[in-house]
């Protein structure tokens, strides 16, 4: 499993995937709500090697805390998903991030606790986290890399859904959805330039709320 470099390259190659991929976003968000998430590449703490950000939510949270997510929210109201993710990313961790940094969006993607996410791939050059502690416990700089990891993702089947759920297993710990299907699109469509497709996976029961 070798690093994935940071560099002009690097960016070049994911705009150029996103720009080609076939992009599926709902029209009609049929009663769910509309929220944005921010797949952020950075550098990694290993100088030169790229990374993505990844939060774990402060357990003070009444929904999602001490879950593992990409920075991201709610969609308020005027706002367009690429708004709401470099509002998020900049409340979440203190990152500010231009529209020019955004790279692409991929498919939209329902949860179980009733919200769309769209994601949204931003590049961030230079950037120190500083978790805004009502919200993050912890940020973390995850080797693009560990995408690729043997063994990742993991499918299972479950009782109680005729759909598959996803995890990926990263250095941290073992993610689910949404933010595992999420990062698994990313990997195959941003990264290796596949057209991929995540929303048929499911979210393990205890997300189902």
């Amino acid at each position: 499993m070798s690093p994935i470099p940071f560099d002009e390259a690097l960016r070049a190659r994911v705009t150029q995937h996103l720009g080609r991929f076939d992009l599926r976003r709902r029209i009609d968000a049929g009663g769910l709500k509309r929220a944005a998430v921010a797949i952020v590449i950075a550098e990694a703490d290993e100088p030169g090697e790229a990374a993505f950000l990844l939060t774990r939510r402060t357990p003070k949270l009444r929904a999602h805390g001490g879950q593992w997510a990409l920075p991201g929210g709610r969609v308020d109201p005027g706002e367009t998903i690429e708004q709401t993710a470099l509002r998020e990313l900049h409340e979440e961790l203190g990152v500010l991030a231009s529209t020019d940094d955004i790279l692409g969006t991929l498919d939209d993607y329902p949860t179980r606790s009733g919200y769309l996410i769209a994601p949204v791939v931003v590049w961030a050059s230079g950037v120190t986290l500083t978790p805004n502690p009502s919200e993050v416990a912890g940020a973390y700089r995850i080797g693009c890399a560990e995408l690729f990891r043997e063994g990742s993702p993991e499918i299972l089947a479950i009782e109680e859904s005729d759909r598959p759920i996803i995890r990926l297993p990263l250095p941290v710990a073992t993610v689910n959805a949404p933010t595992a299907a999420v990062l698994f699109q990313f990997r195959e469509v941003a990264l290796a330039g596949r057209d991929t497709r995540v929303d048929h996976y499911e979210q393990p029961v205890f997300a189902w709320r």
